[in-house]
């Protein structure tokens, strides 16, 4: 099995900025997910980066996802929601959503969370903190807990790297199914693209090398 990227936006979104580097960062390798995932409050900043945003990652086949608004989800088409607050409030996006639309469940810091979300039926399992600042490698915890439900639960999971490249090779290794990128990506000191393709060779590799993986 080869574990695919799940690309998350910069904490700080220009989207006219961010749009053309998105633009190449799609082109240039395999991505499943974009998960649009700015640092703001108004609902309305929120709906005016997804406007931009989805539909360049639906021309390239990417599911376009957006952090935590049904409303704002809906008015931009995008493919599904990323839900945070609780398992109530993913039950509640699961019956209104599916199947029409991707609902994946995160802020899991225990295990029981994560069961919890898999019971309620969510369409990934996402560990790594969206609201902490990535560091080089990542968190231990999210290592472990990833290897964890990767061995014994079915549905996918979703682990976030770190800041550095090597931490895609670190989430890749314990067999999830994706590998979320943030500032890895877009801190890159040759650019998104070259880091969608570094960070695709890293996953071929790994695929290659761990085949069980």
């Amino acid at each position: 099995m080869r574990a695919r990227l799940f690309l998350i936006t910069p904490r700080v979104v220009d989207a006219a900025t961010l749009a053309p580097a998105l633009e190449a960062a799609l082109a240039a390798g395999d991505v499943a997910s974009l998960l649009i995932a700015p640092d703001v409050t108004p609902d309305a900043d929120l709906q005016a980066i997804a406007e931009t945003l989805v539909p360049i990652a639906q021309t390239h086949d990417v599911a376009a996802l957006v952090l935590g608004d049904s409303r704002v989800m809906g008015r931009v088409r995008a493919d599904g929601i990323h839900i945070e607050a609780g398992t109530t409030a993913l039950k509640d996006a699961i019956e209104t959503l599916r199947p029409k639309s991707i609902v994946g469940a995160g802020n899991l810091r225990a295990r029981h969370e994560a069961m919890e979300a898999g019971e309620a039926g969510a369409d990934y399992i996402f560990f790594g903190l969206l609201d902490l600042e990535e560091g080089d490698e990542p968190h231990r915890k999210t290592i472990d807990l990833g290897a964890w439900w990767a061995e014994v639960f079915e549905p996918p999971c979703v682990l976030l790297a770190g800041r550095s490249m090597a931490s895609v090779e670190a989430c890749a290794r314990t067999g999830a199914d994706f590998v979320a990128v943030r500032a890895a990506v877009w801190e890159h000191p040759d650019g998104p693209a070259a880091a969608i393709r570094e960070a695709n060779a890293i996953l071929d590799r790994v695929a290659a090398e761990y085949p069980d993986a």
